[in-house]
């Protein structure tokens, strides 16, 4: 009996991202319930296996909604019915007061929480169900937010244990895998909420896209990712080396920044507000065009107010950026 097309496009991925791994070693696969993280530890089972790993299933259950932890306790059953060798749940306080919204504060937690557990499991390696469903609308996102190319470049294959092997595959094919499989998965409401951006983008803009603009507009989307990835890592790449020429006791070298190509000397500045301690989620652009008038725009300005907060200032030959 031949494999159904949708169950082969997540298993072939999923096998090629466990290629490098030696029988014995621990693989962790993050799980919601969902179609997607779940045709993603179903596909870990079975590739994971042929191949001697340890394949552990793990849910985060963020107390955001009511029954969340039964609906981990839910979760849970189904990954030890997919043959999981070990089930863990991980509960994470998410801080509403954070700034960054509950979107990006959740993704924190989770993210944290999830290093945690890969450090007490000794995995090698965390997978992570996002498809290229998420990263067109990662995109999309970000041009509507002029966000630039480190925004643009959308969700990376890869970072430290992470691994989303899932990001070429669409969520119609995890969607229809967990339906030949029968697989049963959970519809999580927050996924029909218009409060969230996200959702919004999902249900209202790209389809408007692509009826307009004919249909491929989320493989156009997550293929521009992927060629400004190249791009993105080689600016950041060269934007380390200058960081590294320009430091100083006490600060930058001004005129070792002022004489680099702006593409460079913007991400040094980013860099370097937020070594200071100026929280991610809010320094803008604006930011850095003004920290940026310290070098080459400078008319005796005292300081650049930022967020921390924090200040910049241009100090004998040196910016500095510190405490306000």
């Amino acid at each position: 009996m031949s494999l159904h097309p949708s169950v082969a496009a997540v298993r072939l991925p999923v096998r090629a991202g466990l290629a490098d791994l030696a029988a014995g070693e621990v693989v962790a696969v993050a799980c919601s319930g969902g179609p997607d993280s779940v045709a993603l530890a179903s596909a870990a089972v079975f590739e994971g296996h042929k191949r001697g790993l340890r394949v552990v299933g793990v849910t985060v259950d963020h107390g955001l909604q009511d029954g969340s932890a039964d609906q981990a306790d839910r979760v849970v059953r189904l990954l030890a019915a997919l043959g999981v060798d070990e089930t863990l749940t991980a509960r994470v306080a998410v801080d509403p007061g954070s700034g960054m919204g509950p979107e990006a504060a959740a993704r924190e937690a989770r993210y944290a929480v999830l290093e945690q557990v890969a450090t007490h499991l000794g995995a090698v390696r965390v997978l992570l169900g996002h498809t290229l469903d998420d990263q067109a609308e990662t995109v999309l996102l970000g041009l509507a937010r002029g966000s630039g190319g480190r925004s643009l470049r959308g969700m990376r294959p890869g970072f430290g244990v992470f691994a989303r092997p899932l990001l070429g595959v669409r969520r119609d094919d995890t969607v229809t895998a967990c339906q030949v499989e029968g697989l049963e998965v959970w519809d999580d409401p927050h996924n029909h909420d218009p409060g969230y951006t996200r959702v919004r983008v999902r249900r209202r803009v790209l389809p408007v896209l692509e009826d307009e603009l004919g249909p491929g507009v989320a493989e156009a989307l997550a293929r521009t990712a992927e060629q400004l990835r190249d791009d993105t890592a080689l600016l950041e790449e060269l934007a380390d080396g200058l960081l590294d020429r320009a430091r100083r006791e006490g600060g930058l070298d001004v005129a070792t920044l002022a004489g680099a190509p702006p593409a460079l000397r913007h991400r040094v500045l980013h860099r370097a507000v937020l070594e200071a301690g100026s929280p991610a989620a809010e320094v803008t652009r604006g930011h850095v065009l003004e920290v940026d008038r310290l070098l080459v725009d400078w008319r005796g300005q005292r300081w650049i107010d930022l967020p921390g907060p924090r200040r910049a200032a241009r100090r004998d030959g040196l910016l500095v950026v510190g405490p306000a």
